[in-house]
């Protein structure tokens, strides 16, 4: 049995698009421990963000038993980020 304790931190960055999501996920242990994989994750994920953003998408830092707070920086600390691009009128 795995408990919270014991189970690996990951974070992750989610991208809603017409096709499902992108996500890439990175190890914010590892990441301060300057692992080439997961900086490389993470420079992957902050190039992701700022194309959405620029694209007029709205990011969200969500965190278990905490409402959504808006994010307009990348933050590789966040336990998820979700990225929903922007609503087009019909």
């Amino acid at each position: 049995m795995t408990t919270d304790q014991t189970r690996p931190r990951v974070s992750v960055l989610r991208i809603l698009n017409g096709s499902g999501d992108t996500s890439i996920s990175w190890d914010p242990d590892r990441l301060a421990a300057s692992d080439p994989e997961a900086e490389a994750a993470v420079h992957e994920a902050e190039r992701l963000f700022a194309e959405a953003r620029a694209n007029g998408a709205v990011a969200f830092r969500i965190a278990a038993d905490r409402a959504a707070t808006r994010l307009n920086e990348f933050d590789p600390t966040a336990e998820e980020i979700l990225v929903v691009p922007p609503m087009v009128g019909g």
